[in-house]
């Protein structure tokens, strides 16, 4: 069973049942560690005092607010425990709000939700409420030493939830915008006969992640004595036309097609010629 971030209990109006949280998605990547460059040897980092000018070990760390410059007052971990809010064993659902009106942008880290022994018919109730009425919930919740304003989501198997970045962390950037005024009828129905070109299915397994998988490879090549190979880059050519680019961007798209149009004929072709100097070889052996 998987580690559980938090457990608590799931307040909808007067219903409550107990529900546990654990992470939905880790990133991946290489990781390395620092060496000496002389021996290989691991590098350790040291806690170094400032006022002693000598290393310090972990079990003499306390933590401590800076109230103004140089000036710390101490706190410790109970006290922090004392002054958490009810959120912190008890999620309550503020309000529902369709899902088409959450920007993406508002989503940080994602969790599982299950429920706890004893909760598995409201988990299932709420579940199926949600799915069907196509409303996310709206939650907090508070845990690792925040309040968070957390979206609850059915997906396929169970409830999902998001913890969400509040609207003052949110950073609006002025070069953040679009002048669609400039944009013609023409290019804008190439680009969406480019789109449809591309369209797909989601299916999230098929893509990769090539610079890691790069990496590994660079790691054999340097254990069994390979000489490191550079990935050739793009030539990226910039864009004069839109529109020649976007019909030489469509024209690239229908080769497949064409290209296996045009082996199934080859192959066609050559059926036929084979039925043809079968049949050949069939009279002549009659006439025999």
């Amino acid at each position: 069973m998987a580690s559980s971030v938090w457990k608590g209990h799931l307040t909808f109006g007067l219903v409550s049942f107990p529900v546990r949280l654990f992470s939905a998605a880790r990133g991946e990547t290489i990781s390395f560690n620092l060496l000496h460059k002389a021996d290989h040897s691991r590098i350790k980092q040291v806690i170094y005092c400032q006022a002693e000018e000598k290393p310090v070990p972990r079990s003499e760390l306390v933590k401590g607010y800076e109230y103004e410059k140089d000036h710390y007052v101490e706190v410790d971990d109970e006290e922090i425990k004392k002054v958490a809010p009810k959120t912190a064993k008890v999620m309550e659902l503020l309000e529902f709000v369709k899902a088409e009106q959450v920007d993406p942008i508002y989503l940080e880290s994602s969790y599982y939700m299950a429920p706890d022994e004893g909760g598995e018919k409201p988990y299932a109730l709420l579940f199926e409420a949600l799915r069907e009425t196509k409303y996310f919930g709206i939650a907090k919740v508070a845990m690792h030493n925040r309040e968070h304003i957390v979206i609850l989501r059915p997906n396929g198997k169970g409830m999902v939830l998001h913890t969400m970045f509040y609207a003052d962390e949110i950073r609006q950037v002025d070069e953040f915008r679009t002048d669609t005024s400039q944009v013609k009828e023409k290019e804008l129905g190439l680009a969406k006969m480019l789109i449809e070109s591309l369209t797909a299915e989601f299916e999230p397994e098929k893509y990769q992640d090539t610079y890691r998988a790069n990496l590994q490879k660079m790691i054999q090549a340097k254990l069994e004595g390979q000489q490191v190979v550079a990935t050739p880059m793009p030539h990226i050519a910039p864009v004069i036309d839109i529109m020649e680019a976007l019909k030489k961007s469509l024209a690239e798209q229908k080769k497949p097609v064409a290209s296996a149009t045009a082996a199934v004929a080859e192959g066609d072709t050559a059926e036929v010629a084979e039925q043809s100097e079968t049949k050949k070889r069939r009279r002549s052996q009659a006439g025999r």
